[in-house]
């Protein structure tokens, strides 16, 4: 194995299992600090660089970044169940907690004469004008609703996400210049292109919920509704009740939102129901013990067949019983069980199985190609269409995701319209930012705290569930104190604090071997990665986690240390003699659009921008 480069960016980018699994590689173990320091203004502008909405993303996230957790690794000994770090909450933390800080947003420079649509006011859109506008771009958001935030806004319940939270973290990217059209739904793209627009970028999400044509469809239509447009209904006040037997159909997300909103419209036998096994249900984790958490229970493995009415009026739903079956390469099959039908009684039904894109508004002959699934054809890395000036983001890219994975976008569409609008070869991507700074105080001292904490996960306090159930706008979680807090952010283990070994002061010596308390450092011959491993002092079986791997020593053996399940506790270093080991703040920013995204190069003749 060769030695490991350490200061290749990727490479401890791949150690801070957090950080690299956020689509928009927040610098969580940097925030999670300031918390712990009661720094919650300083916390929460961190977040806002990479993910632009700390406050809603603190309450609706996806959370990729905790089932990457090294604590879910480590703690096998500590818990029966390890839990990560609550790095969605303690993100919260920040935002609930700040000082006011308008006067740290960015200054606005002076117009450099582009001029920038933005079709849709979501996530991504935003992204786009938070990091264009303060750069001088004329930056226009067009948006059919009456208020910027798109589908955060119309489809996730205010149980979940105050109106408050929304028009704030909204308001500060509308406050920096950007010309806000509520109330205009765009309607044509050639009408939109011939308007003269540097650059378009289109965020409109995907609107359209997908539909169940099955027997009983149309007669009963008066009582069955698509989930997504249930939740607008609900959201802008024009649904204020259900009736009391109500079914839902689908397992994701927006399927768990459906249930608890109907839960406190009215619906007391509130049920969802799956067609495939509960661990196999797309929503969140957190999202289905939430639900049944309020008494909703959910059924799998029940595909539906029939809407059952009587003169059109919905009294029920048949259900197939079906088992799962797999073949030899894993490939799953759902198998009638040859059970009878199973039938429930309902008043109303919410079908929330699947969305899909929509864009009756882009004419086909416009320049812009789709693919065979109405998608727009887009480079992955540049979100370019086929037309030149043409970017996409969000859930009107690649289908339906998620807001994280919306505001990755948008940073990303915006360095391409940066770079685009300065002649530059937009597939010429910007290098992260990356820093490496010793945190040594003293011969054993360090700047961070690097004790570990054996605490369990904290929980977060709820409402009362006579009070939380009686009312859609009662917020449901009520977040950390401050002191469940610290506590929480103690339970970080600093993956961002690297442990970087000097082979050249190293006398061999074997203390740091001894030290360990995860057994993750071998003295070692050297050889091919797949030999090595298995005799390490403790054999390293992730293998989407590199090995540090330094150069010879004096004995002719190379240290090798297992990153996935090193605990940054510093004992190597402060155990070895000779300063071999030091522990060193790793800090990555990606390079947002503006200057330092630039390369000032001319782009060469013949090639695409």
């Amino acid at each position: 194995m060769q030695k490991t480069n350490i200061a290749e960016p990727t490479y401890f980018h791949k150690v801070v299992d957090c950080q690299y699994a956020c689509p928009a590689h927040t610098p969580v173990p940097e925030y999670i600090r300031l918390i712990a320091q009661r720094r919650y203004g300083d916390a929460y502008m961190i977040n806002w660089v990479s993910n632009v909405f700390p406050g809603i993303l603190g309450r609706t996230c996806d959370r990729p970044c905790e089932p990457a957790c090294r604590r879910g690794r480590v703690e096998q000994s500590n818990a029966q169940d390890p839990e990560p770090v609550a790095i969605c909450r303690l993100k919260r933390v920040a935002a609930d907690m700040k000082e006011d800080v308008r006067s740290r947003m960015p200054k606005v420079a002076p117009k450099n004469g582009k001029r920038v649509a933005c079709i849709g006011a979501g996530p991504s859109s935003l992204t786009v004008a938070r990091d264009l506008a303060p750069l001088g771009y004329d930056v226009t958001v067009f948006e059919g609703d009456a208020k910027a935030g798109g589908f955060i806004r119309t489809q996730i319940p205010r149980f979940r996400l105050p109106e408050s939270v929304i028009d704030e973290e909204t308001g500060y990217i509308l406050d920096l210049g950007v010309n806000f059209r509520a109330g205009e739904r765009i309607e044509s793209m050639k009408a939109l292109m011939a308007q003269g627009w540097d650059a378009i970028f289109v965020g409109c999400g995907a609107p359209r919920g997908r539909d169940l044509e099955l027997p009983g469809r149309q007669e009963a239509a008066a009582s069955i509704h698509i989930g997504i447009d249930w939740l607008s209904s609900v959201s802008f006040g024009h649904v204020t009740k259900i009736g009391q037997r109500v079914i839902v159909l689908g397992g994701g997300n927006t399927a768990m939102d459906c249930c608890r909103s109907a839960r406190r419209l009215g619906g007391t036998d509130v049920k969802v129901i799956v067609r495939s096994g509960f661990e196999e249900m797309k929503a969140s984790p957190w999202e289905k013990e939430d639900a049944q958490h309020e008494g909703i229970p959910i059924i799998n493995f029940h595909v539906p067949k029939a809407f059952v009415h009587e003169g059109g009026k919905l009294v029920g739903m048949k259900f197939e019983i079906v088992e799962a079956h797999y073949d030899d390469k894993g490939n799953r099959k759902l198998v009638s069980t040859g059970a009878p039908d199973a039938f429930f009684e309902c008043d109303d039904v919410l079908v929330a199985v699947g969305q899909e894109n929509a864009f009756p508004w882009i004419e086909r002959d416009c320049g812009i190609d789709f693919d065979k699934w109405g998608l727009p054809k887009l480079d992955k890395n540049t979100f370019e269409s086929s037309v030149r000036n043409v970017f996409f983001g969000g859930d009107a890219a690649f289908g339906p995701k998620n807001i994280i994975t919306a505001v990755a976008h948008g940073h990303e569409a915006a360095v391409s319209i940066d770079k685009l609008l300065h002649g530059e070869a937009i597939y010429v991507r910007p290098a992260p930012m990356t820093n490496l700074v010793s945190q040594k105080m003293g011969i054993h001292e360090w700047s961070y705290d690097n004790d570990t904490s054996n605490d369990l996960r904290y929980k977060v306090p709820w409402a009362k569930a006579e009070k939380a159930l009686a009312s859609i706008r009662v917020e449901v979680e009520l977040g950390f104190d401050a002191a469940t807090a610290f506590k929480e952010a103690e339970r970080c283990l600093n993956c961002d604090v690297q442990t970087v070994f000097a082979e050249t002061a190293c006398i061999e010596c074997d203390a740091c071997v001894d030290i360990c308390p995860m057994d993750c450092i071998t003295f070692t011959t050297n050889g091919e990665e797949a030999e090595v491993r298995p005799r390490l002092k403790a054999p390293a079986l992730n293998l989407a986690q590199d090995l540090y791997v330094s150069g010879g020593l004096k004995t002719g053996r190379v240290m090798v240390k297992d990153e996935d399940v090193c605990l940054h506790c510093g004992l190597c270093a402060e155990r070895c003699p000779t300063g071999a080991w030091d522990m060193q703040k790793f800090l990555l920013k990606m390079t947002p659009a503006g200057p330092a995204c630039r390369d000032a190069k001319p782009v060469p003749q013949g090639v695409p921008a």
